[in-house]
């Protein structure tokens, strides 16, 4: 957060895991860093991954295993221990995981662009192998459902 107020950088903080909201003071340090040397706000985004299905249900069933084989991988390289099903679900609940239907993915969004003073999100729409044609409706339901939602529940 320092390093990047001290170059005068925009923010994009990657969250794979826990609630956003863990993160207001590491925002409020990169404000605060900003302000301390006389720089002009800059805007702050979040990137987390997530799945956009027709159904909670569906996206979820979905996401799971490619989360799974994507998230084991790289908890071999990192020292993590596999996944759990019951840390994805609670991931998915209240977590960095935005996977559901386009209402509920954008009222999580919504709720991190407020919490955090986002002025941008990238979902990351695949953690894991998953068949390109439930990425491609995923992606087709975020830029024409989840985010006109965002930008309605924002307003």
């Amino acid at each position: 957060m320092i390093r990047a107020a001290t170059y005068g950088l925009p923010l994009m903080i990657a969250i794979i895991g826990g609630s956003a909201d863990r993160f207001v003071p590491l925002a409020d340090l990169y404000r605060a860093a900003l302000e301390q040397q006389g720089l002009a706000p800059l805007p702050i985004g979040v990137h987390s991954p997530g799945h956009v299905a027709a159904t909670d249900e569906q996206a979820v069933e979905e996401f799971w295993p490619g989360y799974l084989s994507g998230m084991t991988r790289i908890g071999a390289e990192r020292g993590w221990p596999p996944p759990t099903r019951l840390r994805f679900d609670d991931e998915v609940a209240a977590g960095s995981l935005y996977v559901g239907s386009p209402e509920t993915v954008a009222r999580r969004i919504a709720a991190t662009v407020a919490t955090l003073g986002l002025r941008r999100f990238d979902l990351k729409y695949a953690t894991g192998p998953m068949p390109h044609a439930q990425l491609m409706s995923s992606i087709e339901l975020y830029g024409s459902r989840v985010v006109p939602l965002v930008r309605d529940l924002l307003a």
